[in-house]
């Protein structure tokens, strides 16, 4: 686990996280969907708030309203921490808990010990058969484009 960034069409890492009810979330058995994984430092941040709330609200947009396409969040936060972010600003996708650091730092999104600790801001895309389709760092204090994120997602 080097933390480096991820090559286009490479097999993305497997991992095996809880969300935000503790259920447990795998790779493998997400597998025949586009998966897009939005990686974010912090719950309760200003920042990832003001995207998980412009996000929520364009689900339908940023998945071409495709049942055949998976959302997640991802930070190092805990399930409990995730469940209360997500009541508290009607996240309508999946928050997956990396305490361990294990997924940010193979997915190359660690932002690294002391003071951060954390995972950085960016997207992954995986497509149905595994592969990665696309990664993306977003600078830490900048929230993701809609638009962009949108074209990501779309593979433009």
């Amino acid at each position: 686990m080097d933390n480096a960034p991820l090559t286009i069409g490479q097999p993305a890492p497997d991992f095996d996280l809880m969300d935000e009810t503790k259920a447990k979330v795998s790779l493998s058995s997400l597998r025949g969907k586009k998966l897009v994984l939005l990686f974010y430092p912090m719950d309760f941040s200003p920042t990832c708030t003001t995207e998980h709330c412009t996000f929520g609200p364009e689900l339908p947009t940023l998945t071409g309203g495709s049942a055949d396409v998976a959302v997640f969040g991802v930070s190092t936060d805990s399930p409990f921490s995730h469940a209360e972010y997500k009541s508290k600003y009607k996240i309508p996708y999946p928050l997956l808990a990396d305490p361990t650091r294990k997924m940010v730092k193979a997915y190359g999104m660690f932002a690294g010990e002391e003071p951060f600790n954390c995972g950085k801001r960016g997207t992954v895309v995986i497509d149905p058969n595994g592969l990665v389709a696309a990664w993306q760092e977003v600078p830490m204090r900048e929230p993701r484009d809609v638009k962009a994120l949108q074209a990501l997602i779309a593979g433009k």
